[in-house]
This record gives structure tokens, sequence and C-alpha cells, in this order.
């Protein structure tokens, strides 16, 4: 990694109509915050339509003047930008692009639904990539050459997927980490009042009801009951009868339709928030053991490492004075599957067995 690049990278945005303006706003912020920062003319980027003519975002400004491909001149990284009715725009002529593109030896990338031009296209078939939570299960089922996983944003190899809102913020700011230091990077989190860069071990959100479909309304509601019981959590026989459903109601219910116990899903949700706590506030690592439901400090911090590989003490001394992971561990943990996700998650159940409220 160069903390002093030499030459300037060229980003290109291929908007679709209807692009969401947040992702792509996010995305570009980040490169004028780095020249701004830096001193130095670090990132230059232009925005093109597949034939030059103007589009609209999803708030219905235009984004113009338009350049098409071949005006915008050379360019190391493209992103595919995209919003709502993304399956309107995605026609021959966005195929034919992004295949010219790839065969110009440009990395491809795509911001919000602009992942899907890039699946529609072939470009991700044998990658590993991300999507708005909105189209990631059905793109799942129907594109099974590609692993769709459920992190904020994806880099594996000459691809590089993000989901939308402000994730691009977290994406490009790796981006920025990996070629210009971690110092940079925490300029521009000053500049942005961010508290700190999301890496992919902050996986997107995806609503329950979302995820599991309307035949679910059972399920969705133990999880919200689980939500709601962080700090002290609930039995599982007391979930069940807040639910008016039996124990091993409950039990099959996630089973079949998540693949994992009710006590590994409030495990994983109670790790979550402390790992937001940890890395976002100024709580002691005692206060966050007890308001995440723990028994003491040592269960939670075997249980967080289980999970995300390293202990509560650790990821925060190693936040305290960076803004993001190291590279390695970063890439490690963007590319890997989602079995191996499971697997520290069952780690981490076997963990709770000592804990009598959730035995």
């Amino acid at each position: 990694m160069s903390t002093h690049p030499s030459s300037v990278s060229r980003v290109g945005f291929l908007v679709l109509d209807e692009f969401t303006m947040i992702a792509f706003s996010s995305a570009v912020e980040v490169l004028r915050m780095a020249n701004y920062a830096s001193g130095q003319t670090l990132y230059s980027w232009s925005v093109f339509t597949v034939d030059g003519q103007p589009v609209s975002s999803s708030n219905g400004l235009p984004a113009a003047p338009m350049m098409t491909y071949d005006q915008v001149g050379p360019l190391d990284l493209v992103f595919v930008c995209g919003g709502t009715n993304i399956t309107r725009f995605v026609d021959d002529r966005v195929v034919g692009l992004l295949r010219r593109i790839a065969q110009d030896k440009v990395c491809l990338g795509g911001l919000c639904t602009g992942t899907y031009a890039l699946v529609k296209s072939g470009l991700l078939d044998g990658y590993k990539a991300t999507i708005h939570w909105e189209n990631i299960s059905g793109l799942r089922e129907s594109h099974n050459r590609v692993k769709f996983v459920d992190e904020l944003f994806v880099i594996d190899r000459d691809r590089l997927t993000c989901t939308g809102g402000t994730a691009p913020i977290d994406l490009m700011l790796t981006l920025v980490g990996a070629r210009c230091g971690k110092t940079l990077v925490a300029q521009i989190c000053d500049q942005f009042i961010l508290e700190r860069a999301r890496d992919s071990k902050d996986r997107q959100h995806i609503p329950l009801a979302a995820r599991l479909g309307r035949n679910h309304k059972a399920l969705a509601e133990v999880a919200a009951l689980m939500e709601a019981n962080i700090e002290e959590p609930l039995s599982l026989e007391e979930l069940a009868h807040l639910a008016g459903l039996s124990p091993r109601h409950v039990q099959r219910m996630f089973r079949e339709a998540l693949g994992c116990t009710p006590v590994q899903y409030y495990l994983d949700l109670r790790l979550r928030r402390a790992r937001e706590l940890l890395l976002q506030t100024g709580m002691s690592i005692t206060s966050i053991t007890v308001a995440c439901g723990f028994q003491s400090p040592c269960h939670f911090s075997r249980a967080y490492r289980a999970l995300f590989g390293q202990s509560p003490s650790s990821e925060r001394q190693q936040a305290s004075g960076t803004v993001a992971a190291p590279r390695g561990r970063r890439s490690e943990r963007a590319i890997a599957p989602v079995a191996v996700h499971d697997a520290e998650l069952a780690r981490s159940a076997e963990l709770l067995a000592a804990d009598a409220r959730l035995a």
C-alpha cells in the first residue's frame, strides 16, 4: 500500500435513470474530500451515461451535462449507479457497454442497485457481491453464480459492490485508506463528522420481515421481542409465552426459516449491538457487558472474540488510533463466506450454554 501516491486515480460513474442520489454523492464526496484534506489531486472523477444524454436521479434532480464512456477518457474504476426501477433501465446498451469496459481491463463496481447491472451483464459470475437488502433475496434465487452476502460492501478482486444509503462512504474510505493511509481517512471522517468508517463486519441491517416474507409474522414478532429486550434477555420460554407459542414451535420456526436456533440469533443480535456501543460510544466494556445482557466481562469477551475474531478491548484499541481495521484483516473478512460466519455464530452459541436465562 502506497501512502504517497504519485498518480491520479481516475474514477467514472455510469449513472442510470432514476439513480439514487445519496449513494452517488456519498461516493463522490469522499473523493473530493480526499483531495481537499491531502492538498493534492489524488482522484479525478467523471460522470457519464450510456448515450451521453442526461438522466434524472430518483429525487428528480437532473444530472447534466453528460458525456459518453469514450468522451471521459481512460478510467481506472467505473461504478454503476442505480436506483429505483433498476430493471427498467438495464437494457442491451447497458450490458454491452459494461462488457466493453470489462474488456478494457477497468475495475467495475456497483452502488446501491447498480450491482444489478453487473449481474445482468454476467460480470459478477464467480464473485462475491452485495446489493441493497430490498433486492438481495430475489437475486440470490435467480442468479446462483453470484455469491451474495449481507455485508455493507464487498471488494472481490476487480469487482466492488456496495449497498445503498451512506454505505458508499465506507467503501470509498476503505479504498482511500488502502491507497493513501489511515491518517487521511481519519481526516476525512473528521470533516464529515463521522465517528468511524464501517467495515464488512458491520453487515447491512435487513428487516426480518423483508428477509422472510409475509408468511413468518410469528417469527418476526419473536425477533422484535428480542430486539426490545437486549439488556435483560428473555428466556426461550418467556419469548414463546409472550408470542403465544410453544418453545418447541419457536425453535422449529428459527431453524426452518433462518437455519439457526433462537439462542444463536439472540446472541448474534446482542453482540452486534455491543459492537455498535463499543465503537460509537465511550462506554466502558463493563457497562457494555451489562447493557447487552451478558453475565460478566469475561463471558462477553469470549463470545465477542468468537464472532468478530478479536476481543472487545483489542478492537477498541485498534479503533482508537485508526478509523478502520488493518487492510489484511478487512479484506479477509470482506470476502469471508457466509458459512464461516455461521460457524462463528455456532461457536458463540456454545459459549452461551452457561447463560441460565437463555439455556
